[in-house]
């Protein structure tokens, strides 16, 4: 029998894995900002949804980016053993073999659609599942392994959660959840090339072509540097476009500034062996903007709201 297993699979397990194992396969860090976004589309969403509702949209959510993840790591056990930062994850560890890694991915990526549209609507399922196979298939088999701007492109399967949350509360997609996707769509290339510049030799050992193995580091820092831009412009558009007040409009203007100016640190770090800190400190504040950006538009979404009421 053929296996459909991709080549070089991990060593199978000598021992049966651990519900930890499990846990550790729906990537739990991302997860959470998976969750809290897709949680800020749903609240800030200008029609309410029943709290039962809203708490079975979000598990759906959760467990579809958990399935996303689990398959990614079905797929890439011999690429993460090859990293010092995922050598230690269950697959290329040994603590579980690629089939139980499959075929709980499938199940999670199955349950969390079928629950989404049987509870909440189609609508908001399709999209859950169009953002499970670009990140699994995408991403993970196609882009990844082949371009430099696997980054770029592979951006929009974190970018979905707040579209998905907003959809499942108005059954709707309208010009705000595409803006919440814009900024995250926008927010990945240099959130991910900050830690490319710091884990380049993983990278290159892993023969993932990300860009400052690609393009080299000078290119790289331009690069990140422009995206900043553009992600402080799309940060502050909501209220440009008059879809938040100018408290958030201010509170978008200033984490926008924080995230040019590290990148601006980091494109003016010309010394090789120096720039490294620069580059961590951009990839850490660039996680704190996120959560900043969705915690200033969701708090003056409900503000405006309650004025209104």
């Amino acid at each position: 029998m053929t296996s459909i297993d991709p080549p070089n699979a991990a060593p199978k397990p000598a021992m049966p894995a651990e519900w930890r194992d499990f846990f550790a396969l729906t990537k739990p860090r991302v997860m959470t900002l998976v969750i809290f976004t897709g949680l800020c589309g749903l609240l800030a969403a200008p029609e309410r949804i029943n709290a039962f509702l809203g708490f079975a949209a979000i598990l759906c959510i959760a467990i579809g980016a958990g399935g996303a993840a689990a398959l990614n790591q079905w797929w890439e056990a011999d690429i993460d053993a090859g990293m010092k930062r995922t050598s230690k994850r269950p697959l290329p560890s040994g603590r579980m073999g690629r089939t139980q890694a499959r075929d709980f991915g499938i199940m999670l990526s199955a349950a969390s659609v079928g629950i989404m549209g049987l509870a909440i609507g189609w609508l908001a399922a399709a999209i859950l599942a169009v953002s499970i196979v670009y990140y699994a298939v995408l991403y993970t088999i196609w882009l990844k392994p082949r371009t430099p701007q696997n980054i770029v492109i592979g951006g929009g399967a974190g970018a979905f959660p707040p579209m998905i949350g907003w959809v499942a509360a108005t059954g709707e997609i309208t010009a705000m959840p595409v803006l919440l996707f814009a900024i995250i769509f926008m927010w990945t290339p240099p959130h991910f090339w900050a830690l490319a510049l710091f884990k380049a030799g993983d990278y290159g050992r892993a023969g993932i072509p990300m860009m400052p193995n690609v393009a080299g580091e000078a290119s790289t820092r331009r690069q990140i540097f422009a995206y900043s831009v553009v992600v402080a412009a799309v940060g502050v558009a909501p209220w440009v476009l008059g879809f938040s007040s100018a408290a958030y409009g201010a509170s978008a203007a200033a984490l926008g500034a924080g995230f040019v100016w590290y990148a601006w640190r980091v494109l003016n770090q010309a010394d090789e062996d120096r720039v490294m800190k620069p580059a961590k400190a951009l990839f850490a504040y660039s996680i704190v903007y996120l959560f900043g950006i969705f915690a200033a538009y969701l708090a003056d979404a409900v503000v405006l709201r309650a004025l209104v009421a």
